[in-house]
């Protein structure tokens, strides 16, 4: 089994290539390397990424500016898959918090014993307009609050919903009504497309623009009558 030791010399061996001086534990610090002209870095080794590894990162960052993470390469196929899984987030959560990352395998060959993932760098985060306008657009068309936050066993309350609701319910206790009826008593102003697309087979369409609530339209009735109760 490794050690944490057994990952130094590889990240020794890779600094000193590139023209640092390096020693370990000085003050504290697991790896310190220093070149002249250049800024110092910090190497904190653990055999698993980890989040005290991650804070012990950040509070490397009062010490220098080039700070990385060295953990050691997945060694069985279960922890490479675990990793690969698990990779791109640990990526991009070193960069939001400006560490670096690289991976250490004492066994490989020489020249692939270690792998740099990620360098430190300011982090700026791209924004995603689109994502934007569909979530400030959520937020508007979505009536109240009608979820609690942490949500995981419970179905999320959408304004789609909200509107599927809306039909719904004024369908409950009549044999059926036209698409433009339930556009204007409903007040959901896209009707004709929630009918028709029936995404929770709420609905059973009588006739050519003519709807009815299904069964399973009087069990979502029931199974979100609070959030219809919320609505009135």
């Amino acid at each position: 089994m490794a050690k944490e030791t057994d990952l130094y010399a590889p990240v020794k061996a890779m600094l000193e290539a590139k023209g640092y001086v390096v020693k370990a534990e000085v003050t504290g610090c697991d790896v310190v390397a220093v070149k002249k002209a250049a800024a110092t870095v910090i190497v904190e080794l653990k055999l698993a990424f980890s989040i005290d590894l991650v804070l012990q990162g950040i509070s490397r960052q009062s010490l220098a500016d080039d700070v990385y993470l060295g953990v050691q390469a997945p060694d069985t196929p279960t922890k490479r898959k675990n990793w690969r899984g698990r990779q791109r987030g640990y990526v991009k959560l070193c960069r939001m918090l400006g560490l670096g990352l690289m991976l250490v395998d004492p066994g490989a060959d020489i020249k692939r014993q270690t792998k740099v993932l990620a360098d430190p760098a300011p982090y700026t985060p791209r924004k995603n307009k689109r994502r934007q306008t569909r979530l400030m657009m959520e937020f508007t068309a979505r009536m109240g609050d009608p979820n609690t936050g942490g949500t995981t066993r419970t179905k999320i309350i959408t304004a789609y919903r909200q509107d599927a609701l809306r039909c719904a319910a004024l369908l409950e206790g009549r044999d059926s009504l036209k698409v433009a009826e339930i556009r204007s008593e409903a007040g959901v102003a896209k009707a004709a497309a929630i009918l028709q697309k029936n995404h929770y087979g709420w609905f059973e369409r009588v006739d050519r623009g003519i709807y009815r609530l299904s069964t399973a339209g009087g069990e979502g009735l029931q199974y979100f009558a609070e959030a219809v109760k919320a609505m009135d």
